[in-house]
């Protein structure tokens, strides 16, 4: 399924990323995050953009809900956690592991067909049980097996090669590049390969945010609705215990949230509003805080996302600081501050 209407693909350029965090010790501003910021409506409308949210960028992992629909659409059979976990970036705790081997099972394959790259547990604390345990990188543990078995899984559904399915003009990638476009309703700027092995479509700020608004507003009966439905009730399986995104979705009621490498983060509400971010130093100290002030802006209850202000900024064994998003991000009404 592909939109009649495509806009052209977002420039290819060095992004103009703005200020969009400060770094506060003691007062004064000891060090600032740039990036970039965009706050859609309940319309589509943007309601705010900071830096350069029409610039081609890379989602990394906060394209997986995108690259799920079209797995839905093209006749993946998994509803649930196990969809969850097909769009997660997983901790690789127990439970990951399960799904993942009883994803292949369904399929009627094993750990052998993933081409993922090997890894160790993402989860800090799973990877130092897993170290300590002697044991090595797998495909298994690699915080994308749930998406790459599931590509397996409709792959095999499909008739279509297992060997090569990660080829970006293997029939699954190419179904995936045309649900890319229909959700963010622009052309794919540039194709590379993500960090594990999988085809990466360059799209704008923009059209993430638009892509999460669509996935989250979508009426029943829907691909877009069953993804969503299984993110909304299952947020651990697409990350962790303890993980930020997982936690934001259980603070704020029918969020949609994913987060991706290189300070990659969108969400959005049922209403269609949506935000997405791009810090450009990778900095999860800045990602997390300023994607909670985003939400904020779009008209979120601050209360809801008091405990997603960042990790504070310590002196001497206590807090003298912390990070503090740029004053554009303060919801309407909040008091000025000295660090805009």
């Amino acid at each position: 399924m592909r939109s009649s209407f495509l806009a052209d693909a977002p420039a290819i350029r060095e992004p103009r990323h703005a200020p969009v965090a400060h770094v506060m010790r003691g007062g004064l501003i000891e060090g600032v995050h740039y990036g970039s910021v965009v706050v859609l409506d309940d319309g589509g409308g943007v309601r705010l953009g900071i830096g350069d949210i029409e610039a081609a960028c890379y989602p990394r992992s906060a394209l997986k809900p995108v690259q799920a629909v079209a797995m839905v659409r093209a006749g993946l059979p998994l509803d649930g956690a196990l969809l969850s976990l097909a769009m997660g970036s997983h901790s690789g705790e127990e439970h990951h592991l399960a799904g993942v081997r009883l994803i292949l099972e369904l399929a009627g394959l094993t750990e052998a067909d993933l081409r993922n790259v090997p890894d160790l547990p993402y989860g800090p604390a799973v990877r130092d049980a897993w170290v300590r345990e002697g044991r090595g990188p797998s495909r298994l543990a690699q915080n994308c097996s749930g998406k790459h078995a599931a590509m397996l899984y409709l792959c095999k559904q499909s008739g279509w090669p297992l060997e090569s399915y990660l080829d970006a003009d293997h029939p699954l990638q190419r179904t995936i590049a045309e649900a890319v476009e229909d959700l963010t309703g622009q052309r794919v700027a540039n194709v590379t390969v993500d960090g594990c092995g999988a085809p990466l479509f360059a799209v704008s700020l923009h059209g993430l945010a638009r892509a999460a608004a669509r996935i989250a507003t979508a009426a029943p009966d829907t691909a877009e609705h069953r993804v969503a439905g299984a993110l909304r009730l299952h947020p651990e399986m697409a990350s962790g215990a303890g993980r930020d995104s997982a936690a934001l979705m259980r603070a704020v009621p029918g969020l949609l949230a994913k987060d991706g490498f290189e300070g990659v983060h969108l969400a959005a509400l049922p209403d269609g509003r949506a935000v997405a971010v791009k810090i450009s130093d990778g900095a999860d100290r800045a990602r997390v805080a300023v994607t909670a002030a985003a939400l904020a802006r779009a008209g979120v209850e601050p209360r809801l996302l008091a405990g997603f202000a960042g990790e504070p900024v310590t002196g001497g064994g206590r807090a003298v600081g912390g990070v503090r998003p740029v004053a554009a991000l303060d919801p309407p009404g909040a008091p000025a501050t000295a660090t805009a």
